[in-house]
């Protein structure tokens, strides 16, 4: 039955009139497949009664490759994507517990397994459609913990040496669920997101590595908790690498290089990195010497003068380095107008970030930002400013319970700041919301 599902698939590919049918039988054919695999109870494939798990998962590559073909012609589920996943998971834990198999050698099964699932994820490896690829959400309802994918992390660490396919499934798959490193794996995982980052790595594998290590960013940021030796790696080697995901490299044009100047989602991804490290003071040399603070002053006219979170991310990342370490000739280009747009966007989406704490933690540092550059604001867009404010004090006091502590001390500085506008708008005769 695989085998007639394969070759009338491969007729339908190599000919015209069937092209109507491709939709149809590619469909079919990988609802057969991953029925086929989900079957499996975890057992050893080698000894099903049937044979046709074994059959199938031997034909994974073959599968794989003609769905490539197929392109855009299968409708992919996130459902299905966890259950094809729970069977890589089985085959793992399968592999590691056989006395007769180095654990340390990647399962040819395996491996065709999770290709076998992004590719009916549709994950692609072209750099031009990276960011436009979703998260692989777990699902409403699902009752999938993020530890369920740890064998997912230990895999990783174990069969990564130079594979740069296998290291581009990993990383996608641990970026796309939003999965941290468990705490005695993380000096090693980082060390590996740097390599993969590295300039002489493919562009769709420094895309991985740079979305996966958004997700640990906190971690990432926070030096002082490494040991000596990966602090220095991660200082000398990270600021720099980050950079070269985003920034085209000289020399290269829009026209020849598919590695585009702006890419909204990827350049959203690298300042969220970002702004996690100006966070600490720390990361301030290196990310001015390293040209990531020039790079993302690049960016406000590209960003800021519509509405986008960029906005929020750039406001802090320049306000949280001081005026006096950036040098005057990379600021001489923005202008006033320029940073009050950005502040204005930055507050208008302050309200929907409340919820992350290191947004919300920065709210005072954008207070006296905004009092920097206050003076290029028309009138009724301090009235905007008023209820931009107010809305994100609300949505604090209602989700955070932000009355007391150090929650209290940032509500009140927006408070503060607020009223010291809505007085200054009434005194110019002007309704205040």
């Amino acid at each position: 039955m695989l085998l007639t599902y394969l070759l009338l698939l491969l007729l339908c590919l190599t000919k015209r009139s069937c092209s109507a049918a491709l939709p149809r039988v590619t469909q079919s054919l990988l609802a057969q497949f991953q029925r086929v695999l989900w079957a499996w109870d975890g057992g050893d494939p080698e000894k099903d009664i049937t044979g046709v798990t074994r059959r199938a998962l031997k034909l994974l590559d073959i599968i794989c490759r003609i769905l490539e073909l197929a392109e855009c012609q299968y409708n992919p589920s996130s459902v299905d994507t966890m259950r094809n996943l729970d069977v890589c998971r089985k085959i793992y834990l399968r592999t590691r517990s056989s006395e007769q198999r180095d654990p340390s050698v990647p399962s040819p099964a395996l491996r065709n397994a999770l290709h076998f699932t992004l590719t009916a994820a549709k994950v692609s490896r072209d750099p031009a459609d990276f960011w436009g690829l979703p998260d692989l959400s777990l699902g409403t309802g699902d009752s999938h913990s993020p530890e369920d994918f740890n064998w997912l992390v230990d895999y990783y660490l174990d069969i990564y040496s130079g594979d740069q396919e296998v290291a581009f499934e990993f990383l996608f798959l641990l970026g796309g669920m939003k999965m941290r490193c468990s705490a005695a794996k993380q000096n090693q995982f980082i060390e590996n997101l740097i390599a993969c980052m590295g300039t002489n790595m493919p562009v769709h594998l420094r895309y991985a590595a740079l979305r996966a290590a958004r997700i640990v960013r906190e971690e990432i940021a926070s030096i002082d908790a490494m040991d000596a030796e990966l602090r220095d790696i991660v200082l000398t080697k990270l600021s720099p690498s980050i950079l070269t995901t985003v920034c085209p490299r000289p020399g290269t044009t829009l026209a020849n290089d598919s590695h585009h100047f702006f890419d909204y989602n990827r350049d959203l991804c690298y300042l969220k990195l970002i702004f996690a490290l100006a966070k600490d003071s720390s990361w301030h040399v290196r990310l001015i010497g390293d040209h990531n603070i020039n790079w993302c002053i690049s960016m406000i006219a590209e960003y800021c003068e519509s509405y986008s979170l960029h906005s929020f991310y750039l406001s802090g990342i320049l306000f949280r380095i001081s005026p006096e370490q950036l040098s005057v000739a990379s600021l001489d280009g923005v202008t006033g107008r320029q940073w009050w747009n950005m502040i204005m966007k930055a507050w208008y989406y302050a309200y929907s970030l409340i919820d992350d704490t290191h947004c919300f933690e920065f709210l005072p540092v954008l207070v006296e930002g905004t009092k920097r550059y206050m003076q290029n604001a028309l009138e009724y867009e301090l009235q905007w400013l008023i209820g931009y404010m107010n809305a994100a004090v609300r949505r604090a006091v209602e989700k955070r319970d932000s009355e007391q502590g150090e929650d209290g001390c940032v509500v009140v500085a927006v408070k503060e700041f607020s009223n010291m506008l809505k007085k200054l708008v009434n005194s110019k005769g002007v309704i205040s919301p």
